[in-house]
């Protein structure tokens, strides 16, 4: 099955290129716990990013000045690390930035739906 089988409308799957850095350490797919991935998209800030990245994607991963957040940098360092960590994004460094793109093949095959909430949720104003 492809990348883009299973994805909601909406949800932009871009094709990964040949040449990229590996990734950062991240959880297995098999070890994705549902729980914890919760967990980290409980924050309205790191929701925020995910559907930013599922719903806006303008290249294949983003930094973290693409966002457009007014924050600290160590705030969001923070805000991509739980994130990656529980396994939702997956990040790459690139010389002195990382960038980070949705692991949607992996949450898609592990907990079918999931992305598609994730992508259909308002943002509160």
């Amino acid at each position: 099955m492809s990348a883009n089988a299973a994805v909601a409308p909406g949800i932009r799957v871009l094709p990964e290129p040949s040449d990229l850095p590996e990734p950062l350490p991240e959880p297995a797919l098999d070890a994705l716990r549902l729980e914890t991935v919760f967990g980290a998209l409980s924050d309205p800030l790191r929701l925020t990013i995910v559907r930013k990245l599922l719903l806006e994607s303008e290249n294949f991963d983003h930094t973290c000045g693409w966002f457009g957040f007014d924050r600290p940098k160590s705030s969001l360092t923070h805000h991509f690390k739980a994130l990656r960590e529980a396994g939702v994004i997956r990040q790459r460094q690139y010389g002195l930035e990382r960038r980070s793109h949705v692991r949607v093949a992996d949450l898609n095959a592990r907990f079918p739906g999931l992305l598609a909430m994730v992508a259909s949720w308002t943002p509160q104003t």
